[in-house]
């Protein structure tokens, strides 16, 4: 009998047990590659979860890196850059922002850089192909007294949202924008503009002589929620995260109605320091980073996060979440008093302490990455918030995201446009099929085509074959019962001819005055042409195939028609 050695057995089951350990938490992980790009600096890098490097994109010295950086579906990178020459100063400005493809070519390089206004800080790819910006504008000491400030007596920079749709290799166009000037509240003097008497019975508005300095805000990030078509965004001076409406035409961004909120470009929910709007509370936030809403498809959807810098504890950061009350497009509040919650609704104590930047992302299996930005440390915990991989950039780092091999070799679906044939709703593709109305998901509702049981915004949620990321369309907004939706007046348009060896001619000869635009998606989904009062649309020089062009007023009614171009 073949008696085994205890004493080598021992030190075999030494060698092994780190190896077990080791797959363990492997396996316990999430995703495939951690991006990451430190500030000022000129790579890009995707490292696996050994910490080994996969990828790295290569700038020059004039391109440094200035904020963050994200990757689309398909391997696309998209980054802000630090350009030189600024006119306005602090951290960090970047004035540009790029495009690049997974070869490392720059595919768009984009300048929003002025003595009137810069881009800073974030920016938000949007499932469009459109850019969500984060700008300084510049108002004069003049224009600040005259908007009712009283404590501070200077130049002030007010932040503003653009959205910009890249038009070639280093131009692009706004095709929508919010400017925090435009919601503005003070209770000082009834003779300036933007008074109240109350502060606090008007949580949708700025009070402008809170905290006011010159960078005033001090936005920091932002993020776009496609099924709610709303905007989150952080303040860092303010302690805040805001959410607002994304629904609405520029002009109704500047005013307190419209949108499918109903209040324009009115704040619609915000959190941290209520003091900021003078209703009682605890303040939670001790300065903010990297406001975002958890996706579909992960543990607690739907809840705003925020980077909390400092918190109670100016060594301590957090990552807090919160569960919004949100109803429908609005969040409730009781008049007079401050948004809830009171408190956040999980939090998560960060491993270290940064006191300016940081960023976290909540995973689909329930673990969340934490970037410690100015110690440049990377790590992810799992739901318990056992550390289970972590990672030193060696340089201060604002963001990091886990990506999956899916995600980073396939494109995104294409973004489905929902049609109208009498009372039926239906998406033009997809695979599997989700709808929602007014924000809410509509259970069982799975098919490619829907009847509407009321009026309301709809929106489909839909994959491909790959099953690799969600596409949503815009909402469509309806009557039940009734043919033609809401937009009566849009309908009035009429497109031809369909099918089409080319042009296509817009027939305006029933219709008003009224602007709109023109918006025109080829079959994956991305726009190809966008212009104002179009009375024909040149596809001659595409590809055969089915087209989808959108017809949006200036009154936000919006008509999708499907258009087969052969040639």
């Amino acid at each position: 009998m073949n008696k085994k050695n205890p004493i080598k057995l021992f030190k075999t089951a030494l060698l092994i047990l780190p190896l077990i350990f080791s797959l363990n938490a492997k396996a316990q992980q999430w995703g495939d590659y951690t991006l990451y790009a430190t500030m000022q600096g000129t790579t890009a890098k995707l490292i696996d979860t050994n910490s080994t490097v996969f990828k790295t994109w290569t700038f020059t010295t004039n391109q440094k890196t200035c904020y963050s950086s994200y990757l689309q579906p398909g391997g696309t990178l998209y980054r802000t850059v630090a350009k030189s020459g600024n006119s306005f100063t602090g951290g960090p400005i970047c004035g540009k922002v790029q495009r690049v493809d997974w070869s490392g070519a720059i595919t768009w390089d984009f300048d929003y850089s002025t003595l009137a206004y810069c881009t800073h800080h974030d920016i938000c790819p949007m499932p469009n192909g459109n850019v969500l910006m984060i700008a300084y504008e510049r108002k004069s000491a003049a224009e600040v007294a005259a908007a009712g400030c009283n404590t501070f007596f200077n130049e002030m920079w007010p932040d503003k949202i653009i959205e910009v749709q890249p038009t070639g290799t280093t131009t692009g166009t706004i095709v929508w924008e919010w400017h925090a000037w435009d919601h503005l509240v003070q209770n000082v003097d009834s003779l300036k503009a933007n008074y109240h008497s109350s502060i606090v019975n008007h949580p949708e508005l700025l009070n402008i002589n809170y905290n006011a300095t010159k960078d005033w805000m001090h936005m920091n990030g932002v993020d776009y929620n496609p099924i709610l078509d709303q905007i989150s965004f952080s303040s860092h001076n303010l302690d805040e995260i805001y959410v607002i409406d994304h629904s609405t035409t520029t002009a109704e961004a500047a005013s307190h109605a419209g949108g499918n909120s109903g209040k324009g470009g009115d704040l619609l929910y915000r959190w941290g320091r209520p003091g900021a709007y003078s209703a009682s509370g605890a303040q939670i936030i001790n300065v903010v980073h990297d406001a975002h809403w958890i996706p579909e498809g992960v543990p607690n959807a739907g809840y705003l996060v925020g980077f909390n810098n400092n918190g109670t504890n100016n060594n301590q950061s957090y990552v807090d979440q919160v569960n919004p009350p949100v109803n429908g497009y609005n969040y409730n509040i009781t008049s007079g008093q401050a948004f809830t919650p009171a408190s956040y609704t999980l939090r998560h104590t960060c491993n270290g302490y940064t006191s300016n930047m940081g960023n976290s992302q909540q995973l689909p299996n329930g673990n969340m990455l934490v970037c410690i930005a100015t110690a440049g440390n990377v790590y992810e915990v799992d739901p318990s918030g056992n550390t289970i991989w972590s990672f030193n950039t060696g340089a201060s780092n604002p963001k990091a995201f886990r990506y999956n091999n899916c995600y980073i070799n396939n494109p995104a679906p294409h973004i489905p446009v929902i049609t109208q044939n009498g009372n039926v709703l239906t998406a033009d593709s997809g695979v599997t099929f989700q709808w929602y109305m007014n924000g809410v998901l509509l259970p069982g509702e799975t098919n490619q085509s829907y009847t509407p049981t009321q009026n309301g915004i709809y929106v489909v949620r839909v994959t491909d074959s790959n099953s690799c990321e969600y596409s949503y369309s815009s909402g469509f907004n309806t009557i039940t019962g009734i043919e033609t939706n809401v937009n009566t007046n849009i309908n009035i348009l009429n497109l031809y001819p369909n099918p089409t060896s080319g042009i296509v001619n817009i027939d305006k000869t029933n219709f008003n005055n009224d602007d709109y635009t023109v918006t025109v998606y080829n079959a994956y989904g991305k726009i190809i042409l966008q212009k104002n009062n179009l009375t024909l649309v040149d596809l001659s020089g595409n590809a055969n195939g089915i087209y989808n062009i959108t017809i949006r007023s200036a009154k936000a009614e919006s008509i999708n028609k499907k258009i087969v171009l052969i040639k």
